[in-house]
């Protein structure tokens, strides 16, 4: 059974003279009034009474009074309790007529209930804290959220570097027509000296014909002189003619080597290589660019797994209220942050939120509500029925929202409503009570 409110009467408490409440049991209560009238005094009232001593405010008598504070609330379980008399004592008596104490209070009284704006004005991260420790959740989904976190940070870097490294590829330079290898200075003079030592040895072969040929000729000239010899000028004749013949068919086909391309290559050296490296480098910084945007995949792919743990988690737990959730530390609801929610609809999130913290109180206090429209009102009262929550709310209003008004100290019924007046159990000097 949720604990609520059936009737409160207070006395001389802050700006109060004198007043007698019934709030409705479920939906919204306001009292209304002009400003400094008494109404957040009712609700100081309350949170004193049921709250304890830390709630006392700081002067509880009100101005000009000679009489102590007196509050007495009766609960819907039956239960009483009172502050009265020089030290404003507590009096808790439960149904069965045993006395009680604050302890009592405290086991169906929630904290927040009784100073909903402690929570309304809380940290972002306070709210989701408190909604996490009331739905169980916590732990897991701080470790999701922290790895949510170191894996978003990794892929944030592996991207910065992949763009960076696409950039430095793009940039390079690049030579198609440059070898895939880098030109070794030292091959190339070994070519050369190669090609020069087989041109020399075709120089030498044709010095050799030229010298058999005017080996020939001076032969031939003195064969006319020297017929008498003949026959050993003759042998000597047939060996060279031969010598000749070989000679001359060695030579025959003979085609010196160019070395003007390797003699150009030794030259641009220097540029070719220089051409070698920068497709090297671009063609690395390709590959970088490519392996980190692999990586980055991968990681986007893990971050997705965490945040479909994270829904999957969140859709399982037992939240107050429907499109309530929590993301990066923040309490969304309907897909709003809090500082963009509605007036109504941080009302709402809070007393949800609260009365899942301490399900046996039925009861919220809310002050200043003169920053609501007509229609916010009506909607959030309706909630409040809808949920069975009883709540007591203040608005610097005189209008036909407001069930009860407090004027100069007094609780009077508004009398637009047709509501009956309850009158007052005590001998107070009330102007009207409702």
């Amino acid at each position: 059974m949720t604990t609520k409110i059936n009737r409160l009467e207070i006395e001389n408490v802050k700006r109060v003279k004198a007043a007698v409440i019934e709030p409705n049991q479920n939906g919204l209560t306001i009292i209304g009034g002009n400003n400094n009238q008494g109404k957040t005094s009712v609700l100081d009232a309350i949170a004193w009474a049921l709250g304890g001593n830390k709630h006392k405010p700081s002067k509880p008598n009100r101005e000009g009074s000679v009489t102590p504070p007196s509050l007495h609330i009766t609960m819907n379980n039956g239960l009483i309790v009172e502050r009265k008399g020089k030290n404003s004592s507590l009096k808790v008596i439960d149904p069965n007529g045993q006395k009680g104490g604050q302890q009592l209070l405290n086991s169906f009284v929630e904290e927040l209930a009784i100073d909903l704006p402690k929570f309304m004005e809380s940290t972002a991260k306070e709210k989701a804290t408190i909604l996490l420790q009331i739905i169980g959740v916590g732990p897991q989904l701080i470790e999701l959220d922290n790895q949510e976190a170191t894996l978003y940070n990794d892929r944030r870097m592996v991207g910065q570097i992949a763009d960076q490294k696409a950039k430095y590829a793009k940039e390079q330079p690049y030579y198609p027509e440059a070898p895939k290898e880098l030109v070794s200075v030292t091959e190339l003079i070994e070519q050369q000296q190669a090609i020069l030592a087989r041109n020399g040895e075709n120089q030498r072969k044709r010095e050799n014909l030229t010298l058999i040929k005017n080996q020939y000729d001076q032969e031939e000239a003195e064969l006319v002189r020297l017929r008498q010899q003949l026959a050993e000028y003759e042998s000597r004749h047939q060996q060279t003619a031969q010598n000749l013949e070989i000679a001359q068919k060695s030579a025959l086909d003979l085609q010196d080597e160019s070395t003007e391309e390797l003699q150009k290559n030794i030259a641009d050296i220097d540029e070719i290589n220089r051409k070698v490296r920068a497709n090297s480098d671009k063609e690395k910084a390709e590959m970088d660019a490519a392996e980190y945007k692999e990586k980055y995949e991968e990681l986007t792919v893990k971050i997705n797994n965490v945040r479909e743990q994270r829904t999957a988690l969140l859709d399982q737990a037992p939240l107050p209220l429907p499109g309530l959730s929590v993301q990066e530390g923040e309490l969304i609801y309907n897909g709003q942050k809090w500082d963009n929610m509605s007036g109504s609809d941080q009302l709402k999130v809070s007393t949800a939120i609260v009365r899942k913290l301490k399900p046996e109180c039925g009861f919220v206090l809310l002050d200043k509500l003169e920053q609501m429209d007509m229609a916010t009102l009506q909607e959030f009262g309706a909630w409040l029925e809808q949920e069975g929550l009883q709540a007591i709310a203040t608005r610097v209003s005189v209008g036909d929202e407001c069930e009860i008004i407090i004027e100069d100290g007094y609780a009077v019924k508004n009398e637009t409503l047709s509501k009956p007046v309850t009158p007052p159990v005590n001998d107070w000097s009330t102007k009207g009570a409702f």
